[in-house]
């Protein structure tokens, strides 16, 4: 299920929630709102009870994956840096330039006149060359990335072929879905396996037979619901919303 149009702060009010991407420094990812202005939220952890003003801008949408779980979405990378939390900055390293020729390191030998003009305009070509060196490593690496992503959609499209002549029941289930609708729109698993990650309980129900595996997720066994399959390479193809995607993608086989 899509984000509500209310407020973060209306649909927060008085249930746990974890961000993603998760804070930077942080290691357990589960909150609770404390206070609201027109222009931050205060949030609280709840194991380690450490507070945290989150300007409002960097508060993107809230999504249901099953009550009480929620995810809230961040515009941008945040990190916890001196007890405050801020947007995160990843390091450029820039390239060294060249040193300028001086009379101090000048290589011309004494009493032979130093053809400035010349050797600045060997000085320049060199600099062009190394410009132009440093382009085509860039293009280089551009390429490279695109060969990389155009693949990686390849492997979903391939992925999604895969099932085009298999069984899709899945697609009839959604976020109200709890192990007792799955079943009875899919039937009895052949596998039935729980995992517990700190305070979020998630169960994969196993259809062998149809090679992919039900994922539901809540903070108790009352409360599980769908949040998506996984092929039998543990390869997300349904989910509820992006984060759930996202959630499934992260999530290691059990």
């Amino acid at each position: 299920m899509g984000a509500t149009p209310s407020s973060p702060s209306d649909q927060l009010s008085g249930k746990t929630f974890a961000f993603y991407p998760a804070l930077l420094g942080v290691e357990h990812n589960e909150w609770r709102l404390e206070k609201a202005t027109w222009s931050e939220i205060l949030v609280r952890n709840t194991q380690t009870d450490a507070e945290f003003w989150i300007p409002r801008r960097f508060v993107g949408e809230v999504s249901y994956t099953g009550d009480p779980i929620l995810i809230v979405g961040l515009n941008v990378e945040l990190e916890v840096k001196g007890g405050m939390v801020v947007a995160h900055q990843r390091r450029v390293i820039a390239m060294p330039g060249t040193p300028p020729v001086t009379a101090d390191n000048s290589t011309t030998a004494p009493g032979v006149p130093d053809h400035g003009p010349v050797s600045e305009m060997r000085l320049d070509r060199n600099d062009r060359r190394v410009l132009k060196l440093i382009g085509w490593m860039v293009a280089g690496a551009l390429v490279l990335v695109f060969l990389l992503l155009n693949a990686s959609r390849i492997r979903d499209v391939r992925q999604q072929v895969v099932f085009t002549g298999s069984d899709h029941s899945f697609d009839n289930l959604n976020s109200r879905d709890d192990y007792l609708e799955v079943t009875r729109k899919l039937g009895q698993p052949g596998t039935d396996h729980p995992q517990e990650t700190g305070t979020i309980l998630y169960r994969a129900l196993g259809y062998p037979e149809r090679n992919y595996t039900v994922i539901l997720m809540g903070r108790d066994k009352g409360s599980m619901a769908y949040i998506g399959t996984v092929d039998r390479n543990w390869r997300p193809i349904h989910f509820v919303n992006t984060q759930t995607g996202a959630l499934l993608r992260t999530l290691k086989p059990f």
